[in-house]
């Protein structure tokens, strides 16, 4: 059986809305294929494509629909101060940050290319960060009743989360996806509970190896690692 192929472009740096507004267009082009498929009588997943995209995207707090809006600490007036947009979004999860030095992931995957277990899907991604933070000699892990990437997990007083993930998933189709930090600036968590978690820290990969790390090289890895986990074939888009 031949792998799937996923089309992966890496956007650089982008608007949080633009992104989203193109992440939705790839998924309602999915859906639509789906809905002919029925029509026609044919395999649900036949012709819908796969795509990973990598964006670092300017200062912004997004709101999964469980969320808490109370979760945001502070007044629109403090985000133009920082810099910082805000959007309730419809993927699952609470409140989050992103923004430069972070790589945001988003895969629109098609599950039934691969496997219809969604819990599976998060701890693939998952996988794939812990392996991608392995290659640096960090050991990353697991919390039960908790997603993410998180180190020193048999620490209650250490753990602190190096990746947040927050997914939407329709008809098997994928969007949103996760956020890891790199060479991120941790002082914008502070203006959040982040992913509602009050009792828990962030880091990043230059927090804990004490430098800046080259986001090309750390890209290249993780992209290695999806595939390995998840076992698609790479179709680099420029």
């Amino acid at each position: 059986m031949s792998k799937p192929v996923v089309s992966f472009r890496d956007l650089g740096h982008a608007p949080y809305k633009e992104t989203w507004d193109f992440q939705e267009e790839l998924f309602e082009r999915n859906v639509q294929r789906k809905l002919q498929n029925r029509s026609e009588g044919k395999a649900d997943g036949e012709g819908t494509e796969d795509v990973l995209l990598f964006v670092e995207h300017p200062h912004v707090y997004t709101l999964g629909k469980s969320g808490d809006a109370f979760h945001l600490l502070v007044s629109e007036e403090k985000l133009k101060e920082i810099g910082a947009t805000y959007y309730p979004i419809n993927r699952g999860g609470d409140i989050t940050y992103h923004g430069p030095g972070q790589i945001v992931g988003y895969p629109l995957l098609d599950l039934e290319h691969f496997f219809t277990d969604i819990h599976k899907y998060m701890r693939y991604l998952e996988e794939a960060i812990i392996r991608t933070i392995a290659h640096y000699g960090i050991v990353g892990g697991r919390i039960d009743g908790l997603t993410g990437v998180w180190l020193d997990i048999d620490d209650p007083k250490k753990s602190r989360k190096i990746a947040a993930l927050g997914v939407k998933c329709s008809r098997w189709l994928t969007m949103h996806g996760f956020a890891f930090n790199v060479n991120t600036d941790l002082n914008y968590f502070n203006y959040i509970v982040p992913c509602g978690i009050t009792d828990k820290t962030v880091t990043s990969l230059s927090k804990e190896l004490g430098r800046e790390m080259d986001m090309d090289e750390v890209k290249r890895i993780l992209l290695q690692e999806l595939a390995d986990v998840f076992q698609f074939e790479l179709q680099i888009q420029q």
